[in-house]
């Protein structure tokens, strides 16, 4: 299982189903925490797909970044 940030296991998760006139699950009802915790997860996976190919700097390179636009670290 993967885990993000702040993120409790589904497991503990007490979701509710809505089914319809066959017995159905058509719906589920989740507490707001999780599924606000959720669309937050949703979001930061879009950043990362959308930047997946851009270049990357290693930490000396961030490093150096840093200290000439804001002074030394």
């Amino acid at each position: 299982m993967v885990m993000f940030r702040g993120q409790k296991q589904l497991s503990a998760v007490k979701e509710q189903y809505i089914t319809d006139e066959h017995g159905e699950r058509v719906a589920v009802i989740l507490p707001l925490e999780e599924y606000e915790q959720l669309q937050e997860d949703l979001h930061d996976l879009a950043v990362a797909a959308e930047r997946r190919n851009e270049s990357t700097l290693t930490f000396d390179e961030m490093k150096k970044r840093i200290s000439t636009s804001n002074g030394p670290i």
